[in-house]
């Protein structure tokens, strides 16, 4: 099988249905703070109306949208405006494609040619390890541990802080 050409771009109102398919499969719901069940319409206002400095990225195969990736800046804090911060979902039946790292090479681009962040932070669950493989691949080091951090399938758990510092500042 070839290896699929994805495309990333912005999300819109429109896509709301899908990003409701990706949240919904069992292990991006694990890997993510969202809950299970989630309905369209909490998607589609998130995505018609998102904050400030907020960009949300699909990665797509040709129509079909198989991930997501928001990348959350601070443009009305003047002290954390070098700062992103980035979570991400691939839709179950496309992890481990090659998804995640499209996804984050275009963050990674976006955050250092086009915003100009020199601070690039995410939490990821001690467990992920496909996530926290990915992450060091493009330059994430671990900085601490939040013990507890979420509840998840019945129990605390613990995430990785994790962060990426821009070489050239």
């Amino acid at each position: 099988m070839d290896k699929p050409i994805f495309t990333i771009r912005r999300a819109e109102p429109s896509d709301a249905e899908a990003m409701r398919q990706i949240f919904s499969g069992p292990n991006a719901m694990r890997g993510t703070l969202q809950l299970p069940f989630p309905f369209t319409e909490m998607w589609r206002k998130r995505l018609a109306e998102p904050p400030d400095g907020t960009f949300n990225l699909l990665a797509c195969v040709e129509d079909e949208i198989v991930g997501q990736l928001g990348l959350h800046t601070f443009p009305h804090n003047p002290r954390r405006r070098h700062v992103g911060q980035i979570g991400m979902a691939v839709r179950d039946d496309w992890q481990g494609k090659g998804v995640g790292s499209a996804l984050m090479q275009a963050a990674v681009d976006l955050a250092d040619n086009w915003l100009n962040l020199s601070r690039i932070e995410l939490e990821v669950y001690t467990d992920n390890e496909p996530a926290i493989h990915l992450y060091k691949k493009f330059g994430f080091v671990t900085e601490g541990t939040h013990h507890r951090f979420a509840y998840r399938d019945g129990q605390f758990v613990d995430v990785y802080a994790m962060a990426r510092l821009r070489e050239n500042q």
